[in-house]
């Protein structure tokens, strides 16, 4: 539910009480004697409107007006005054308030002017909840202590502001693809519009034409009575989300590219033309321009598809991301489990640092729900991570110019300095073998370009 709060400032304490008792069963009310504590605790509080009186002790209403819409332009402020002054009224106005109010105040009518300055940001809040309450269900996406993520949900941010440029996300299984579609969704101005998700792997190949364009009564064996609507048509004005977009038929394909070009289509069986109008976001995990090579996948759609492409880093491309992940997962996990976990052992952090993530953020959780399923606590164990990790009494089998290294010294070893120094030799190399060329290197260690030019300024500087 989306609550709005006040500030009432006025030195008449029947005046703020009775305001008080009127608002309060619909608003957050805090209430203020003088401007100076008010306007101090909208810094640290900042409500959505002010009902502020013009004859104020100290700071005058009209001072106080000006500091707030200084300091928050968004709040909405609407002036109490004791006499209909007009002078007053228009410098008020001038300097942004919103309306006006003449003491002896009539509560019917001062709620009404609340609830009509309060719809012109209803909007806005609404947004505001809904991208808050997608944050918070997909968090995991959204951790960002790389620059990898940092760079890609920036760029998503950007790419949001379009409600029909279509999108085409790149990047391993398990990465969160799908969730960096419905931020796109989320964050852009459809936001309130249907978005609709099919796994194009997960569809035989004779029944996803009528899965995306719907079908009419008796197109085929089976076929329901009345027809179907097909997801491009559940939405409309909207987001049509497509996964695994590399699984389409060729046929499909064909359909596809019409509608990206005209905005028309048939559905399966049918003779009307249908008009619709939606953001089409792919995502896959295939190579797109070797499929385009072996004739398996239109050149031309994949253009219209990728008009803007997002490279999503894999887990092991941002290595900034992966405790920072699995305290997120520690916490959730304890909750849902009823467990007191509270800390990652350090042995255990040096575990997930240095495993092979093939499964991505997706299997990071896998991990981590298991662990704290099995563990005690209050500290997450190696043991109960269940992952292979070579410890104090074993060899470390990574190899440096040919040669495995040491046995671990009884002191141990910083291992996140020595995996650095294996990163930046081979950075180095990288650059050597590419003659400079940033996008070569990167393509040498198959890494992104974005992640491959953080982790050289990290290691070599610029």
């Amino acid at each position: 539910m989306i609550t709005f709060s006040i500030f009432v400032i006025d030195d008449e304490q029947t005046i703020r009480d009775g305001i008080t008792l009127t608002l309060e069963a619909d608003y957050r009310i805090r209430s203020f004697p003088q401007a100076e504590p008010a306007i101090n605790a909208l810094e640290e509080d900042p409500p959505d409107l002010v009902l502020l009186d013009v004859g104020l002790p100290g700071m005058n209403g009209i001072e106080a007006l000006r500091q707030i819409k200084s300091s928050n332009p968004e709040i909405l402020v609407i002036m109490i005054t004791a006499y209909e002054d007009v002078d007053t009224v228009i410098s008020a106005m001038k300097l942004g308030a919103y309306d006006y109010v003449i003491k002896p105040l009539h509560m019917d009518g001062l709620e009404v002017t609340i609830r009509n300055a309060l719809d012109s940001i209803r909007l806005k809040k609404e947004i505001q909840h809904l991208q808050e309450k997608h944050l918070k269900e997909n968090i995991p996406c959204f951790i960002r202590e790389s620059n990898a993520i940092q760079d890609v949900m920036d760029f998503v941010q950007m790419v949001a502001k379009s409600p029909d440029t279509p999108v085409l996300i790149m990047g391993e299984t398990g990465t969160g693809k799908e969730l960096i579609a419905s931020a796109i969704h989320y964050n852009s101005p459809n936001f309130q519009a249907p978005f609709a998700t099919v796994n194009c792997a997960a569809i035989p190949k004779d029944l996803i034409e009528s899965e995306l364009f719907g079908y009419e009564k008796g197109a085929f064996s089976g076929a329901g009575a009345s027809g179907k609507k097909g997801l491009i048509e559940e939405s409309a004005n909207g987001t049509l989300f497509l996964d695994e977009v590399g699984d389409l038929s060729l046929e499909a394909q064909a359909k596809l590219l019409r509608f990206l070009e005209l905005g028309e289509f048939y559905r399966v069986g049918g003779t009307k033309k249908l008009h619709i109008k939606t953001r089409l976001i792919s995502a896959t995990n295939k190579d797109l321009n070797k499929m385009i090579d072996d004739g398996l996948f239109r050149k031309d759609l994949y253009f219209r598809l990728g008009v803007v492409k997002v490279q999503v880093p894999s887990l092991n491309e941002r290595p900034d991301d992966i405790v920072p992940l699995a305290k997120y997962f520690l916490q959730e996990f304890s909750s849902k489990f009823n467990k007191e976990f509270s800390d990652i052992s350090p042995d255990t952090k040096h575990a997930l640092l240095a495993h092979n993530w093939t499964g991505n953020v997706r299997e990071l959780k896998n991990l981590m729900e298991g662990a704290v399923l099995i563990g005690t606590g209050p500290q997450l164990k190696l043991k109960d991570l269940g992952i292979e990790f070579k410890n104090q009494h074993q060899q470390f089998t990574v190899a440096k110019n040919e040669a495995e290294l040491a046995l671990l010294p009884p002191e141990g070893i910083d291992l996140s300095e020595q995996l650095q120094s294996f990163e930046r030799d081979y950075i180095e190399q990288a650059l050597k073998i590419a003659k400079g060329n940033e996008s070569q290197a990167a393509r040498l260690l198959k890494m992104n370009h974005h992640t491959f030019r953080y982790r050289r300024k990290k290691l070599l500087g610029d």
